[in-house]
Protein backbone atom coordinates (compact mmCIF):
# COMPACT_ATOMS: atom_id res chain seq x y z
CA UNK A 1 0.00 0.00 0.00
CA UNK A 2 1.39 3.39 -0.92
CA UNK A 3 1.88 6.12 1.68
CA UNK A 4 -0.46 8.52 -0.12
CA UNK A 5 -3.24 5.93 -0.01
CA UNK A 6 -2.70 5.34 3.72
CA UNK A 7 -2.78 9.07 4.47
CA UNK A 8 -5.82 9.74 2.31
CA UNK A 9 -7.73 6.82 3.84
CA UNK A 10 -7.44 8.59 7.19
CA UNK A 11 -8.47 11.97 5.80
CA UNK A 12 -8.18 13.15 2.17
CA UNK A 13 -5.47 15.77 1.74
CA UNK A 14 -5.06 18.32 -1.05
CA UNK A 15 -2.01 17.66 -3.27
CA UNK A 16 0.20 20.35 -1.71
CA UNK A 17 -0.45 19.16 1.86
CA UNK A 18 0.09 15.57 0.80
CA UNK A 19 3.43 16.49 -0.78
CA UNK A 20 4.52 18.43 2.33
CA UNK A 21 3.74 15.39 4.49
CA UNK A 22 5.30 12.77 2.23
CA UNK A 23 8.54 14.76 1.94
CA UNK A 24 9.05 14.39 5.70
CA UNK A 25 8.49 10.63 5.79
CA UNK A 26 11.19 7.97 5.61
CA UNK A 27 10.61 4.50 4.07
CA UNK A 28 11.92 1.52 6.08
CA UNK A 29 12.26 -2.17 5.30
CA UNK A 30 12.38 -4.13 8.56
CA UNK A 31 12.50 -7.82 9.32
CA UNK A 32 10.09 -9.99 11.24
CA UNK A 33 10.50 -9.53 14.99
CA UNK A 34 11.67 -5.90 14.82
CA UNK A 35 10.60 -3.88 17.87
CA UNK A 36 9.43 -0.46 16.64
CA UNK A 37 7.93 0.80 19.92
CA UNK A 38 9.21 -0.17 23.37
CA UNK A 39 7.23 -0.03 26.59
CA UNK A 40 8.35 2.47 29.23
CA UNK A 41 10.13 4.61 26.63
CA UNK A 42 8.96 7.73 24.84
CA UNK A 43 8.14 6.76 21.27
CA UNK A 44 9.60 9.46 19.04
CA UNK A 45 8.00 8.29 15.80
CA UNK A 46 4.76 7.45 14.04
CA UNK A 47 4.78 4.46 11.66
CA UNK A 48 2.51 3.77 8.70
CA UNK A 49 2.28 0.10 7.71
CA UNK A 50 2.61 -0.25 3.94
CA UNK A 51 3.26 -4.00 3.87
CA UNK A 52 3.17 -6.60 6.63
CA UNK A 53 1.65 -6.93 10.08
CA UNK A 54 2.57 -5.50 13.46
CA UNK A 55 1.15 -6.23 16.89
CA UNK A 56 0.92 -4.16 20.05
CA UNK A 57 1.15 -5.92 23.38
CA UNK A 58 1.88 -5.33 27.03
CA UNK A 59 3.03 -7.63 29.81
CA UNK A 60 0.57 -8.68 32.50
CA UNK A 61 0.78 -11.55 34.96
CA UNK A 62 3.93 -12.93 33.42
CA UNK A 63 2.73 -13.05 29.81
CA UNK A 64 2.29 -10.69 26.92
CA UNK A 65 -1.24 -9.63 26.02
CA UNK A 66 -1.85 -8.65 22.41
CA UNK A 67 -4.40 -5.85 22.29
CA UNK A 68 -3.98 -4.56 18.74
CA UNK A 69 -2.97 -5.96 15.38
CA UNK A 70 -2.12 -3.60 12.56
CA UNK A 71 -2.07 -4.65 8.94
CA UNK A 72 -1.49 -2.73 5.74
CA UNK A 73 -2.86 0.80 6.04
CA UNK A 74 -2.57 0.92 9.83
CA UNK A 75 -0.74 3.51 11.89
CA UNK A 76 1.49 2.22 14.67
CA UNK A 77 2.51 4.44 17.57
CA UNK A 78 2.30 4.94 21.29
CA UNK A 79 -0.68 7.25 21.81
CA UNK A 80 0.67 8.16 25.27
CA UNK A 81 3.88 9.43 23.67
CA UNK A 82 2.08 11.03 20.72
CA UNK A 83 -0.43 12.96 22.84
CA UNK A 84 1.39 13.57 26.13
CA UNK A 85 5.07 13.09 25.30
CA UNK A 86 5.29 10.42 28.00
CA UNK A 87 6.58 6.82 27.96
CA UNK A 88 4.03 4.38 26.61
CA UNK A 89 2.92 1.11 28.14
CA UNK A 90 3.01 -0.95 24.94
CA UNK A 91 5.50 -2.77 22.78
CA UNK A 92 4.90 -2.88 19.05
CA UNK A 93 6.72 -5.54 17.05
CA UNK A 94 6.58 -6.73 13.45
CA UNK A 95 5.01 -10.16 12.94
CA UNK A 96 6.16 -10.32 9.31
CA UNK A 97 8.83 -8.58 7.27
CA UNK A 98 7.41 -5.09 6.87
CA UNK A 99 7.62 -1.99 4.77
CA UNK A 100 6.95 0.98 7.02
CA UNK A 101 6.92 4.72 6.60
CA UNK A 102 8.16 6.73 9.56
CA UNK A 103 7.85 10.36 10.62
CA UNK A 104 8.94 11.86 13.91
CA UNK A 105 6.13 12.91 16.23
CA UNK A 106 7.82 16.29 16.69
CA UNK A 107 7.95 16.90 12.95
CA UNK A 108 4.34 15.78 12.54
CA UNK A 109 3.20 18.21 15.24
CA UNK A 110 5.12 21.00 13.50
CA UNK A 111 3.30 20.18 10.25
CA UNK A 112 -0.01 20.48 12.09
CA UNK A 113 0.93 24.05 13.06
CA UNK A 114 1.93 24.97 9.50
CA UNK A 115 -0.91 23.50 7.45
CA UNK A 116 -4.60 23.48 8.39
CA UNK A 117 -5.24 20.45 6.16
CA UNK A 118 -2.58 18.48 8.00
CA UNK A 119 -3.98 19.67 11.35
CA UNK A 120 -7.38 18.37 10.25
CA UNK A 121 -5.73 15.13 9.17
CA UNK A 122 -4.24 14.82 12.69
CA UNK A 123 -7.61 15.46 14.31
CA UNK A 124 -9.30 12.88 12.09
CA UNK A 125 -6.53 10.38 12.83
CA UNK A 126 -7.06 10.84 16.60
CA UNK A 127 -10.84 10.47 16.21
CA UNK A 128 -10.42 7.24 14.25
CA UNK A 129 -8.02 5.88 16.89
CA UNK A 130 -10.62 6.54 19.60
CA UNK A 131 -13.26 4.68 17.59
CA UNK A 132 -10.86 1.80 16.88
CA UNK A 133 -10.07 1.46 20.60
CA UNK A 134 -13.76 1.56 21.49
CA UNK A 135 -14.59 -1.03 18.82
CA UNK A 136 -11.91 -3.30 20.25
CA UNK A 137 -12.77 -2.82 23.93
CA UNK A 138 -16.54 -3.27 23.86
CA UNK A 139 -16.55 -6.79 22.37
CA UNK A 140 -14.03 -7.87 25.02
CA UNK A 141 -16.55 -6.88 27.69
CA UNK A 142 -19.76 -8.29 26.23
CA UNK A 143 -19.00 -11.20 23.91
CA UNK A 144 -17.59 -14.69 24.26
CA UNK A 145 -14.29 -15.82 22.78
CA UNK A 146 -16.20 -17.79 20.18
CA UNK A 147 -18.21 -14.70 19.18
CA UNK A 148 -15.02 -12.61 18.93
CA UNK A 149 -13.46 -15.30 16.72
CA UNK A 150 -16.53 -15.29 14.44
CA UNK A 151 -16.36 -11.50 14.23
CA UNK A 152 -12.69 -11.71 13.24
CA UNK A 153 -13.61 -14.29 10.56
CA UNK A 154 -16.18 -11.86 9.14
CA UNK A 155 -14.16 -8.65 9.40
CA UNK A 156 -10.51 -9.64 8.95
CA UNK A 157 -10.28 -13.23 7.65
CA UNK A 158 -6.96 -12.55 5.93
CA UNK A 159 -5.27 -12.23 9.35
CA UNK A 160 -5.96 -15.82 10.38
CA UNK A 161 -3.11 -17.34 8.35
CA UNK A 162 -0.69 -14.49 9.02
CA UNK A 163 -0.71 -14.33 12.82
CA UNK A 164 0.79 -16.94 15.16
CA UNK A 165 -1.90 -18.87 17.07
CA UNK A 166 -0.64 -17.67 20.46
CA UNK A 167 -0.87 -13.99 19.40
CA UNK A 168 -4.30 -14.52 17.87
CA UNK A 169 -5.61 -16.17 21.03
CA UNK A 170 -4.24 -13.34 23.18
CA UNK A 171 -5.83 -10.77 20.86
CA UNK A 172 -9.19 -12.53 21.24
CA UNK A 173 -8.77 -12.67 25.02
CA UNK A 174 -8.69 -16.47 25.20
CA UNK A 175 -6.09 -19.20 25.65
CA UNK A 176 -4.49 -20.99 22.68
CA UNK A 177 -6.25 -24.20 23.81
CA UNK A 178 -9.64 -22.45 23.75
CA UNK A 179 -8.87 -21.04 20.31
CA UNK A 180 -7.99 -24.52 19.02
CA UNK A 181 -11.31 -25.84 20.33
CA UNK A 182 -13.27 -22.97 18.76
CA UNK A 183 -11.52 -23.47 15.43
CA UNK A 184 -12.13 -27.23 15.42
CA UNK A 185 -15.87 -26.69 16.06
CA UNK A 186 -16.06 -24.23 13.13
CA UNK A 187 -14.57 -26.66 10.62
Amino acid sequence: MELTEILNNIYPLPPLSLRIMTEKVQRLEVGKGTMIVEADKICQDVYFVAQGIVRAYCYAKGRDITFWIGEEGSVALSMQSYVNGLPGYENIVTIEDCTLYKISTEELHQLYKQDIHLANWGRKFAEKEILRAEKSLIPQLFTTGSERYEQLLRQQPRLLNRIPLENLASYLGITPVSLSRIRSRKQ
